[in-house]
């Protein structure tokens, strides 16, 4: 396994983003999925990570948005064959640090509440519940979190 810092421009990653999007838009209505295009994705304040097999195949993908108040978790993603091997906790701990490195001391998300597998995955990384922030209207489809820097 190994997780870089890649452009989400490429075949095997738009494929990968299009696969979070069927999951996403089967559990939620269009108007409470708040994901992110490619386009939004390559935006420099962005900046994207690929988890890949040793074959270099894309097996997940997580972004963190660079605000000037927090780090906003985004595109969280690891194919359900590759789950269970902690390939998520390794992504968020990777974009965690190289948003502390360019001194972000907050990290926000939004997910679902039915997305339990990653609530709990959020908990166990220090993340607790908040109320809605940045543009987000507080709506019971949404969960808001966040996790102070230590």
């Amino acid at each position: 396994m190994h997780i870089s810092f890649e452009t989400p421009d490429q075949d095997d990653v738009r494929a990968l983003i299009a696969e979070l999007d069927d999951y996403l838009y089967s559990l939620y209505p269009p108007e409470n999925v708040y994901a992110l295009d490619i386009a939004s994705l390559l935006h420099p304040s962005v900046m994207f990570a690929v988890v890949r097999d040793t074959e270099g195949a894309a097996l997940g993908c997580g972004a963190i948005v660079i605000k000037p108040e927090y780090g906003e978790i985004k595109r969280m993603y690891i194919r359900p064959q590759a789950r269970g091997k902690g390939l998520a906790r390794a992504l968020i701990e990777t974009l965690e640090s190289k948003a502390a490195g360019q001194g972000c001391r907050t990290f926000m998300l939004e997910t679902g509440p039915t997305m339990a597998e990653a609530l709990k995955l959020y908990e166990r990384l220090g993340y607790q519940k908040r109320a809605a922030f940045g543009d987000y209207p507080e709506d019971p489809l949404s969960v808001f979190m966040q996790k102070n820097a230590s």
